[in-house]
């Protein structure tokens, strides 16, 4: 058996978040180290571990999850102007290895990111 990510841990409650959405399919909530003034991770409920290891079955949960961070970020009075971020393993900056996007809104974001 794997060890549960952090991203498992919150999705089992067995760690506190600051939860703004949830359904069947995936858990939204905010970062606990906000790199903008709207910074919220959606998760999705089924533990696919990179972006990468999506397989077409996949396909509808992943489109779940882009509308649920569109959701998020109209909620929050972000809807004409938000960036969605997806690091998909270690050299592209992911830590946690729990498929999750970024939502992030409320400053300036500057072009080519990163």
């Amino acid at each position: 058996m794997t060890d549960k990510t952090l991203f498992t841990r919150i999705i089992d409650r067995e760690i506190p978040a600051a939860i703004v959405y949830e359904d069947e399919l995936c858990i939204a909530f905010k970062d606990l180290n906000p790199q903008a003034p709207l910074h919220v991770l959606v998760v999705p409920v089924k533990p696919l571990p990179r972006l990468s290891d999506a397989t077409a079955t996949d396909e509808p949960l992943l489109g779940h999850l882009l509308g649920v961070a569109a959701r998020v970020a109209r909620d929050a009075g972000y809807g004409e102007a938000f960036r969605l971020a997806i690091n998909n393993g270690a050299g592209a900056g992911q830590t946690v290895f729990h498929l999750h996007v970024h939502v992030l809104a409320g400053r300036p974001f500057n072009w080519p990111p990163g």
